[in-house]
């Protein structure tokens, strides 16, 4: 019956979803096509986006590159940088909220560097790397770093000390605690934190390549800014909107398996 119940809700959901983006483009059509409250040059209507859309698929002008040429371009990097971050915050938040030294240590310069805003790293990164790779992937990198940091930090030290008493009592060592202890129950902190820096890295790639690159989403709109085609400039944030869901969507799946696997353990 709570199955039945779920599935219902789950269905309701989704339609709901579903009726919202219908509604939303169905407004825009009439706006636009219909009522012609903006001229095609400024606003155009869906239908010329999705023509645009089809076409820009395959072919490569104005910008040189292809649809999907441009966003498996931001993709390659904006991963390159995440899974950086990640690889680097989480066993760092980890070591530095179990072990007081390493925060000591560690702190004066993270909080020195956290408030610092991705973008705001752009101009720099461009100056020491240029505008290969090598910058947006730093650039990245330094996006998603504190916020894998702050959650796996807050997660451990989230730790109950009356589970760490009874692993003490058991005869645990203080890496056992940490293992099995420790990073299980902070699990969904850290998770939380990885689904941050994933979003913050999809954002931080599409302003760099809007400062400076030579391909990816956020070159191909600012080429079509300059060459005033708001159509093209729309097809790039729709695909930077879907690219962005699907990967959330995807992460969801993976976190849900990974914490549903530890807490079975």
């Amino acid at each position: 019956m709570e199955q039945l119940d779920y599935k219902k809700s789950k269905r309701k959901y989704w339609l709901l979803s579903a009726a919202s983006v219908i509604v939303f483009v169905f407004i825009w059509w009439f706006s636009t096509a219909v009522l012609k409250l903006a001229k095609p040059i400024t606003l155009p209507d869906p239908v010329t986006i999705i023509k645009t859309f089809i076409v820009k698929l395959t072919h490569t002008a104005p910008d040189g590159g292809t649809l999907v040429g441009n966003t498996l371009a931001s993709v390659k990097i904006a991963l390159s940088g995440y899974v950086m971050a990640i690889l680097v915050g989480v066993p760092l938040g980890v070591l530095m909220a179990w072990f007081k030294p390493v925060d000591r240590f560690v702190r004066p310069l993270f909080d020195l560097l956290r408030p610092v805003p991705g973008i705001a790293w752009i101009p720099l990164m461009i100056v020491i790397f240029g505008i290969g790779i090598t910058s947006k992937i730093v650039v990245i990198f330094l996006t998603a770093f504190v916020p894998c940091v702050v959650n796996s930090y807050t997660g451990i030290r989230q730790t109950r000390d009356v589970h760490l008493w009874v692993g003490q009592t058991f005869g645990a060592s203080n890496l056992q605690l940490l293992t099995t202890v420790a990073i299980p129950t902070a699990l969904p902190f850290i998770m939380t934190g990885i689904r941050v820096a994933l979003g913050s890295s999809w954002c931080a790639i599409v302003a760099a390549e809007l400062l400076a690159s030579s391909e990816g989403l956020g070159f191909m709109i600012q080429q079509a800014r300059g060459i005033n085609r708001p159509d093209i400039i729309i097809c790039g944030m729709l695909a930077i909107g879907a690219i962005g869901a699907l990967m959330t969507f995807l992460l969801g799946i993976v976190e849900k398996h990974v914490v549903k696997g530890v807490m079975h353990k």
